[in-house]
């Protein structure tokens, strides 16, 4: 399989990403979603900023999936890997609702890509996850 992850553009992730300062990519979710239980170690995901096409990929190294049953739980997470995700806020107390699960992918060689465009019909116009056998499934020409 291989993934695209989409970013929030003001946030600056995917330069992060590229500059070896973002290790790990995390979504926290209040139910299980994609890439729950649908991503392993060797495959590729594709990066691209809101609004802006594809622009870079990385290898998925490790990944960790956690449950979170409290703030307790929420908390050690961010403690031990919030920096090398790039957290922006790293106090769970203060993100309102908190999520139920977790899901860490450590990244490897990360590279900039050719940029293109992609074709999200489907997949629904707020999906920030997608993914699919081939990244050109979904790859405009």
């Amino acid at each position: 399989m291989e993934h695209l992850a989409i970013m929030k553009k003001s946030w600056g992730l995917t330069r992060k990403i590229l500059g070896g300062q973002k290790k790990i990519e995390s979504r926290w979710y209040l139910s299980k979603r994609k890439p729950w239980d649908g991503i392993k170690i060797g495959e590729t995901i594709y990066f691209k900023d809101s609004g802006d096409p594809v622009s870079l990929r990385a290898e998925v190294a490790k990944v960790l999936q956690f449950e979170i049953q409290g703030l307790n739980d929420a908390t050690k997470i961010v403690k031990e890997y919030g920096k090398q995700i790039c957290l922006i806020n790293r106090n769970p107390r203060t993100w309102g609702k908190l999520p139920k699960y977790c899901i860490l992918i450590f990244l490897k060689n990360p590279a900039s890509v050719k940029p293109f465009k992609i074709n999200k019909n489907g997949f629904g116009m707020m999906a920030a996850w997608i993914s699919v056998k081939n990244i050109s499934e979904i790859k405009l020409m």
